[in-house]
């Protein structure tokens, strides 16, 4: 891979943010502003308003609202809806770096929640998930979830910092389950013909919510496309029926063959493939990653998914230390698609570890981006925020190349200098030079005069109370229940 100089660099960043002031059609200056106050957010803002103290944002603070509210506006309509987030994808695309070291690409999908437990006027809450650190409490919340889909770039090492990219943001309606907006996440960014992975093999990494056969089974429909999932340990699968040599009899052929029950090992037969892994942590500790793998297994299906046609590889990983004991509890995957064997089993391996980047994703835009510290009773409102502080993480990642390492005075130790492991955090200490050295792409603000403000005697309507909305399950006695 060649070099880039710094001119060059700062080139590629300003060509960005003015694509990115020209794909928001009003309040687009007010907009960027917000955008790299957020992105710059190193001195501890708790709130969105807090912005506008920020060197980076020149305006007032109630141009912050203004911004949130015109950033995303789709009146309703589901076809500008859908271009104007595909838009947002590809602006957002130029900015992905292409796999160099592996074949493929690599993306994972994962929802995250957004409580809201104060907001009785804020409509379509539900329960969601959400930790508790305190043992015995059930770990649940009120409030909203979202859909994220990132693409994770290449590592030079291990100890690389954690990055992912995030390519599309949707909150998951109250009728749906978080599988079924990441497959239409999914859906959009495989069949864009303009996006640079379009046709080229990717990998599509996912925890064990999505090893479901409603999920599976549309993601197999793309051809250039393997998902890899954890599943749990008390799944039942099937091997491949064997193939019959015989005159073929009445009735309909064989689909399934002998049981595989992940916790009864006595159902396990000889695996097809086994691969041995040594690695060694940073403070020196040697593992043994031992990947047995079984080709061409099933899981039962439904008649309209008929799973049988999607076979897949079962791994199984147990980790061990020098003296030969697990480690861990040994973790089962699974990899489903057409061209799973270009894909080995360390790569999978490594693959699915990446996969916890996004984590470290949702905790830093926690955090340090607020995207859970705006309160609004509005939801098209809180959807437009998420979806900036997305381009806010994106803006860090584009000017990662550009910064510099900036220890704290308590951090002696590390020296100022490039050569240190480039993080978001790290970044976002130094983007306030980046943003001066490049420049802002729009205008700097005009004064408009005083506002007249409300009338007198103008009153405001109380805002209506909704329920929190329980999600039920869907009774259908009369399909088999899947493995």
């Amino acid at each position: 891979m060649q070099k880039i100089n710094n001119n060059q660099l700062i080139a590629q960043l300003r060509s960005f943010r003015q694509h990115l002031r020209k794909f928001f059609k009003s309040y687009s200056d007010s907009i960027i502003d917000l955008i790299d106050a957020l992105a710059s957010n190193s001195n501890g803002a708790s709130s969105p308003v807090e912005l506008s103290l920020s060197p980076l944002f020149e305006r007032t603070y109630s141009s912050i609202y203004k911004a949130i509210e015109k950033s995303f506006s789709f009146n309703d309509d589901n076809k500008k809806k859908r271009k104007k987030l595909k838009n947002l994808t590809r602006l957002i695309a130029e900015v992905t770096p292409r796999p160099d070291k592996r074949p493929f690409y690599l993306f994972t999908t994962d929802t995250t929640p957004h409580p809201r437990p104060y907001s009785p006027t804020l409509p379509e809450r539900s329960y969601v998930y959400q930790p508790n650190t305190v043992a015995g409490n059930k770990p649940i919340g009120v409030g909203h979830a979202f859909s994220f889909v990132s693409l994770l770039p290449e590592k030079d090492s291990q100890n690389s910092a954690p990055w992912s990219i995030p390519l599309s943001a949707e909150r998951v309606v109250t009728d749906k389950k978080g599988i079924n907006i990441g497959i239409g996440q999914i859906n959009a960014l495989m069949t864009d013909e303009s996006l640079p992975w379009h046709g080229k093999l990717s990998v599509l990494t996912a925890d064990s919510a999505y090893s479901q056969r409603s999920f599976l089974f549309d993601a197999s429909k793309h051809k250039n496309l393997v998902v890899v999932t954890r599943v749990r340990s008390n799944r039942i699968f099937y091997c491949s029926p064997p193939i019959q040599q015989e005159e073929k009899k009445r009735g309909c052929p064989k689909k399934f063959g002998e049981r595989f029950d992940l916790a009864l090992e006595d159902t396990w037969h000889a695996p097809d493939e086994t691969t041995q892994i040594k690695n060694t942590t940073k403070k020196g500790r040697q593992f043994t990653v031992t990947l047995k793998a079984w080709h061409n297994m099933l899981m039962r299906g439904t008649q309209q998914e008929q799973m049988y046609k999607c076979p897949f590889t079962l791994i199984r990983v147990s980790v061990t230390d020098d003296t030969g004991s697990l480690v861990w509890k040994p973790m089962w995957l699974i990899v489903v698609g057409d061209q799973r064997t270009r894909i080995s089993l360390a790569d999978v391996y490594f693959c699915y570890r990446q996969r916890f980047d996004i984590e470290h994703m949702f905790r830093f835009s926690k955090q340090r981006l607020l995207m859970t510290n705006f309160q609004t009773p509005d939801v098209k409102h809180e959807e437009n925020w998420i979806r900036l502080v997305m381009l806010a993480y994106v803006q860090l990642w584009a000017a990662k190349e550009l910064s510099n390492y900036l220890p704290r005075p308590w951090e002696r130790y590390q020296e100022q200098n490039n050569d240190k492991i480039i993080s978001p955090s790290t970044v976002q200490r130094d983007l306030e030079r980046i943003i001066s050295e490049v420049g802002k792409p729009g205008n700097s603000p005009k004064p408009r005069g005083i506002p007249t403000g409300r009338v007198r005697g103008q009153t405001q309507t109380k805002r209506v109370k909704h329920p929190v909305i329980k999600k039920s399950k869907k009774s259908n006695t009369s399909q088999p229940l899947a493995a």
